[in-house]
């Protein structure tokens, strides 16, 4: 498998398990739990899980002194993005932030052009509309009724800390240190905001039952742990425009869930809206192969015709 393969199944993978998050967090809402204890068991869990893999491994912790502030930089980041989201859930439904979300593949797409000069194709800008207007398919919005402001200013940041995340993971120093050591500094720098808003955890609610231990260690696991790592490499293997854009099978990936394990209605103007989701990221993976497959046909049909 050549790395660019591997870099889109990261990738689509990093979009799936991160499009997780509602299953398992919204069970441990209807528990009475806090934003806050959500997401500092979510990051507690994530963090013993990796370290305990690290060790396993026999990885060294070490850091350089010149990663520190990078590394607590984008762990702050990937938190920030996680709490922003996790808080719109409080103001709207999570189907329809999760889909919302999706304007950050739009915001990485313009950093990269705007601070670091990359070139936006036309099959780069092409996936990026197609994948927003299937996006704004699985809203179904046409009841009258008005979004939150505040769910959709939580909401967008969210996804702009991520964006922020998925560039700078990508065009700073940390591009060397291995998937491990980032995820596990990310989210040992990113627990310290929940640390501080829960006054040093001296107002964390325990967790309810037994049951939501599951919840709590899936949300960990899966919407982190699988997500970071996956994301991190495609990341590597690809850039960051491309592994964005893959985040269009997030909403996709809840759409699945709101069906099969709530029940949800499965429209035709759903269907249209994942069929154009998948028409976008169909074109961002093969857009390239395809490219150089015609060139090369070309070039081959102009030699047998005598053309130099």
């Amino acid at each position: 498998m050549n790395a660019r393969v591997k870099g889109f199944a990261y990738g689509a993978t990093a979009a799936a398990s991160y499009g997780l998050n509602p299953l398992f967090a919204l069970p441990l809402y209807a528990a009475g739990m806090n934003t806050d204890s959500v997401l500092f068991y979510r990051y507690f869990f994530a963090l013993v899980m990796m370290g305990v893999m690290m060790k396993i491994k026999g990885e060294s912790f070490a850091l350089r002194k010149a990663d520190v502030l990078p590394l607590a930089v984008m762990g702050l980041l990937f938190s920030s993005s996680s709490l922003f989201l996790f808080e719109s859930y409080n103001y709207m439904d999570a189907g329809i932030a999760s889909t919302l979300l999706f304007v950050y593949p739009v915001l990485v797409a313009v950093i990269m052009a705007v601070f670091f000069h990359e070139k936006v194709s036309v099959v780069t800008g092409l996936s990026i509309g197609l994948a927003l207007w299937g996006i704004s398919m699985l809203y179904q919005g046409g009841d009258g009724t008005t979004l939150n402001l505040t769910g959709v200013l939580f909401v967008f940041l969210s996804s702009l800390t991520y964006a922020i995340y998925i560039v700078g993971v990508n065009r700073s120093s940390l591009r060397e240190l291995s998937t491990a050591k980032l995820t596990f500094y990310a989210l040992l720098f990113g627990i310290l905001i929940y640390v501080v808003r829960l006054d040093f955890c001296t107002e964390l609610q325990a967790i309810p039952a037994p049951i939501y231990y599951i919840n709590a260690v899936s949300l960990a696991l899966f919407p982190t742990i699988v997500s970071l790592i996956t994301m991190t490499q495609a990341i590597h293997y690809i850039g960051s425009t491309p592994t964005a854009i893959l985040g269009a099978l997030e909403p996709v990936t809840a759409l699945f869930i709101g069906v099969i394990v709530f029940g949800e209605q499965f429209t035709p103007r759903i269907a249209l809206g994942v069929f154009m989701i998948l028409v976008a990221v169909t074109l961002i993976v093969a857009a390239r192969p395809l490219l150089q497959t015609a060139r090369r046909y070309v070039q081959v049909v102009y030699r047998h015709r005598g053309f130099r």
